[in-house]
């Protein structure tokens, strides 16, 4: 028997830009068409961001190769929506020099970025995230993907964009619901990684909820250095990127299993408690750091536990099909304190029981 090896050099480091500013989407094709300069451009959205005005505003009466995502929405994340994106593309006689363009919120920019991944093996995307949940978290960081039948992002490949333009402005379309369920992913960076940040949340949030054009673009900035420094360190969440998934391990199971009725930021909101109720359980917290999230949370209007329609094995077994599982038990992000995730030996997620999930998942349903 003979063998060769074949060495793989290491993949070149990279680097791109996200832009923050309120009311730029107007001036945003002229300078995509001005700083990259593929051939073929092709913008993804959905059909809510065609109805708000959005597609026409960035393009601004100039034509371009778009696909429309209907109905819009986590219902269209699916492999079929990607095929189909794909197969307008290859209609459309694009070739490696094509250029995706995600505008959307985090649903449309997982689906974009995941398009471009594979088409012709991979091509360049930009994201253009028109809402609190993509502006503060799924634009940056090149996680892309869609969901299987069974569970959340089973499809997926890490893929990240050649630039973010973030308008805060777009927000300004968005119905109540959306937005704020939204900003339960800005509470989750100030909770893992800056204490000084959720105490600004605290001060300034009847202005948030306002939408004030500069707290929004406040928050965008310190939510793009959060995530942007954890993902230099942690490209491909081999370790401390887990932390970005802080209310993200119950909360994809809650979500699912509410056949996507609950949106992701509610979902997440969910998840958020539920991790604060482990860490009680587990001795990391005396119960009142968990109120004052809880209280920052209520002032946002999101759910604050489960209702009696969800079913506690369903969700476990969500839970064991969670995509970071090992063994079929995934690990869980925790808090020592707020701004700081419990870090054991190195490691940024830790080891929890399944009885004390289960103990929690009570609780949330008695909430």
């Amino acid at each position: 028997m003979k063998s060769h090896k074949v060495k793989i050099p290491a993949r070149k480091a990279g680097k791109y830009e996200i832009t923050i500013g309120s009311g730029i989407l107007p001036s945003l094709w002229g300078t995509i068409q001005a700083d990259f300069r593929e051939s073929g451009k092709f913008i993804v959205t959905d059909a809510n961001l065609v109805s708000a005005g959005h597609l026409e505003g960035l393009l601004g009466g100039e034509k371009a190769l778009s696909y429309i995502i209907k109905p819009a929405g986590e219902v269209s994340k699916t492999i079929g929506t990607v095929v189909s994106i794909i197969e307008a593309m290859e209609k459309a006689y694009l070739g490696r020099d094509t250029f995706v363009v995600g505008l959307g919120g985090g649903t449309v920019g997982d689906i974009a970025g995941f398009a471009a991944s594979v088409f012709k093996r991979g091509v360049r995307v930009v994201h253009i995230p028109t809402t609190t949940v993509a502006q503060a978290d799924s634009a940056i960081g090149g996680k892309t993907g869609v969901d299987s039948s069974l569970s959340k992002n089973a499809f997926g490949a890490f893929w990240h964009p050649s630039a973010v333009y973030i308008d805060v402005g777009t927000l300004g379309t968005l119905d109540e619901r959306q937005y704020r369920a939204g900003l339960v992913e800005s509470v989750k960076h100030a909770l893992i990684a800056d204490s000084e940040y959720f105490g600004l949340i605290e001060a300034n949030i009847d202005a948030i909820l306002a939408r004030e054009s500069a707290i929004l673009e406040k928050i965008a900035e310190l939510n793009c250095r959060i995530k942007g420094r954890v993902v230099e360190t942690d490209p491909y969440e081999q370790n401390m990127r887990r932390i970005l998934n802080y209310g993200h391990t119950i909360g994809h199971a809650v979500e699912s299993a509410s056949g996507y009725k609950l949106l992701h930021g509610e979902a997440v909101g969910i998840g958020i408690i539920g991790a604060g109720l482990i860490e009680v359980e587990m001795g990391l917290s005396d119960g009142g750091r968990l109120e004052k999230i809880r209280k920052i949370l209520g002032k946002l209007g999101v759910p604050l536990g489960l209702g009696e329609d969800f079913a506690e094995n369903e969700l476990i077994d969500l839970i064991r099909r969670d995509k970071k599982a090992v063994n079929k038990w995934p690990k869980f992000v925790l808090l020592s304190e707020i701004g700081q995730v419990y870090c054991r030996d190195g490691q940024w997620a830790a080891d929890v029981e399944l009885s004390v999930v289960e103990r929690v998942l009570q609780k949330l349903k008695q909430s």
